[in-house]
């Protein structure tokens, strides 16, 4: 149910980096939530056309959803997903938004059912 997606206007990396990436965000995500890693899902999307304060220097757009509350757990996921993604992709953490969204447990489906 938690999916974290990335789109990010540099090159895409090579596939093991990336792979590496989305297994990191999956492992941090479930922690950060305290729900089974089982049921992250984590997607990358490189070479985005986008800007940032005007420019089209590198920069990073992260969109977090997840059924439940984040609420309290936003600020400490912030400083570690931007501290990450500054470190693998070397976008600046002042480059990187994110968005998170919670979802009741009826608007997400999965498995031919919802979660609510």
């Amino acid at each position: 149910m938690p999916l974290i997606q990335v789109k990010t206007s540099i090159p895409s990396p090579d596939k093991a980096q990336v792979e590496n990436l989305l297994k990191d965000l999956s492992a941090r995500l479930a922690s950060h939530l305290g729900k089974p890693e089982s049921y992250v899902m984590t997607a990358f999307t490189a070479d985005v056309p986008m800007t940032f304060a005007g420019t089209t220097d590198p920069v990073c757009y992260l969109e977090i959803k997840s059924v439940g509350t984040m609420g309290s757990k936003t600020k400490a996921m912030s400083q570690d997903f931007c501290a990450l993604v500054e470190s693998a992709l070397g976008v600046p953490k002042n480059r990187v938004y994110i968005e998170f969204a919670d979802a009741t447990g009826a608007m997400w489906g999965w498995n031919g059912g919802t979660f609510g």
